[in-house]
């Protein structure tokens, strides 16, 4: 019962770490470029145009539930037609297909990028 009381916390604690690292290195850089005397504008405006975040977002998390889906497919196929183990079939296909179909939104997220 007392493991988990400490879990909640532990994630907590996790996540903020992870926040105030991540605020106080972007800190640290900033001040270093000041002391050396560097423009600071580059951390405010971007010559580059880059697809928005819930664009990419949308067209990965789609594409990991077709794969899902396709991994399922796919697995039921190996289990009822080739008498593949069900213990095998389903996890092996779903992560395969799951890890093919977030390497294409990789893919596509770049070319995304590169037309932006």
């Amino acid at each position: 019962m007392g493991s988990e009381v400490i879990i909640l916390p532990i994630i907590f604690g996790v996540l903020f770490g992870m926040f105030y690292l991540y605020i106080s290195a972007r800190n640290r850089e900033r001040l270093a470029l000041i002391e050396k005397g560097g423009d600071a504008s580059i951390f405010y405006s971007s010559s580059k145009r880059v697809t928005p975040i819930w664009k990419v977002i949308v067209l990965n998390l789609g594409l990991l539930l077709m794969g899902i889906g396709i991994g399922i497919f796919f697995a039921n196929i190996l289990t009822y037609n080739l008498n593949v183990d069900e213990d095998v079939a389903f996890p092996g296909t779903i992560f395969l297909m799951a890890g093919i179909s977030l390497l294409v939104g990789f893919f596509l997220t770049k070319r995304l990028n590169k037309d932006a």
